[in-house]
């Protein structure tokens, strides 16, 4: 019986599909809300708010929707989070003109992100008996593809304007959206069997849960440095087009440094099942937070864009790590049944962090401008790295 759950396909390429559209589509989609708030007047120091409005309601959504993975309806998860950011996609487009209404049609944006994305890693996570290193490599490989591509994008349709037609950049959203949710269609094909489904149902939270207190340390420090990569990553599409405009840098050029950020994220996962056995798993994702740190602090420094191009190669090499790496150990860790509410949970960790943090280094960025978020979220992933050190001596390479 070990090798049915195996036996059940993946539907790989779907998944791979399924991520590069979805990752493409939000990291066009946030630059763009991003400048269509400062179209409508929006102060920097607000723009936290507009980070925060995708992650609200995902932090309290998160595990039940991790749970409903768990008892077998994955694909309603998937469709349905395909369907909403449809619908956001066209509310930002035709009826976002004004602060509130763009938070709002964020928020539901945020939403089918989430659903999209716990669905689509219950998916992989349910891959247990393979090399899970080289499963979350691939998919994070593909998603850093997209993440590159969808700034060379932006950057083509901006032009050489500072402030862009967002109505251009929505549209080209659109057609993202509505990709991936043909290859949504193409992964409810491979839907987990109903025994299977009725064998999840029989695990509740409190078992699933309940894990050995050295594991769950371990688990809980690479939940919150994925937190930190993540927000950081967020970030940088949000507050580099800020620090853009007040460096009078052009679209072409913030989507070029984009796009090489998510450029150095491929090359570090495509070499990082070969980077995990040689250094560890847990030396290497502290390394990589720890040099991350520092390079993002040096964005706060108003440099040339060729050295603030070189920062961005070398922080995208080691932000590049932390993702996949998060993801393979709660996948091994968390056991049969359980792992879509794990995956949720590091999800929960990391919208919990989009929707807090943003809010904190708005603040600076009112009086700071937008390099002074950029000094916050380095000292603010320095300490998350200290302080991750002795959780992860316990974790098994």
């Amino acid at each position: 019986m070990a090798v049915s759950a195996p036996a059940r396909p993946l539907g790989f390429p779907s998944i791979l599909a399924h991520a590069f559209f979805l990752q493409g589509s939000v990291y066009l989609v946030r630059p763009a809300t991003s400048y269509r708030a400062l179209e409508l007047g929006v102060d920097p120091g607000l723009l936290g708010l507009v980070v925060a409005s995708f992650s609200i309601l995902p932090v309290f959504l998160a595990v039940g929707i991790g749970r409903a993975t768990d008892r077998g309806r994955e694909q309603g998860v998937l469709l349905l989070g395909a369907g909403l950011m449809i619908a956001a996609g066209f509310g930002l487009l035709f009826a976002a003109a004004s602060l509130p209404a763009l938070l709002g049609w964020n928020l539901l944006l945020g939403v089918g992100h989430l659903m999209s994305l716990i669905g689509e890693q219950s998916r992989l996570a349910s891959a247990k008996n393979r090399n899970m290193d080289r499963i979350f490599g691939y998919y994070t490989t593909v998603t850093a593809i997209a993440q590159a591509a969808a700034p060379l994008l932006l950057g083509f349709l901006g032009g050489e304007s500072v402030l862009p037609d967002t109505a251009v950049l929505l549209q080209a959203y659109l057609y993202s959206a509505v990709a991936m949710a043909v290859a949504t269609l193409f992964m409810a094909r491979h839907a987990a069997p109903r025994a299977e489904a009725k064998a999840r149902v029989q695990v509740t939270l409190s078992a699933a849960l309940n894990v050995e207190p050295a594991t769950r340390n371990t688990l809980l420090a690479s939940i919150g440095l994925s937190m930190m990569v993540l927000c950081t990553i967020d970030l940088l599409q949000v507050y580099l087009p800020a620090l853009a405009v007040e460096r009078g840098i052009p679209v072409q050029t913030v989507g070029i440094l984009l796009s090489l950020r998510a450029g150095a994220t491929v090359l570090s996962r495509l070499g990082l099942e070969r980077l995990v056995r040689t250094v560890g798993r847990a030396r290497l994702l502290l390394a990589s937070t720890g040099i991350s740190a520092v390079l993002i602090t040096m964005l706060a420094i108003d440099l040339g864009v060729f050295w603030m191009a070189v920062l961005l190669v070398l922080a995208g090499f080691s932000l590049g790590i932390g993702q996949p790496l998060s993801m393979s150990i709660v996948s091994a860790a968390a056991s049969e049944g359980t792992r879509g509410t794990w995956m949720s949970i590091r999800l929960l960790g990391n919208r919990l962090g989009q929707a807090v943090i943003p809010v904190g280094v708005g603040i600076f960025a009112t009086g700071l401008g937008a390099g002074g978020v950029f000094a916050v979220l380095g000292s603010t992933m320095a300490a998350a790295t200290l302080g991750s050190i002795l959780p992860l001596r316990s974790m098994k390479d």
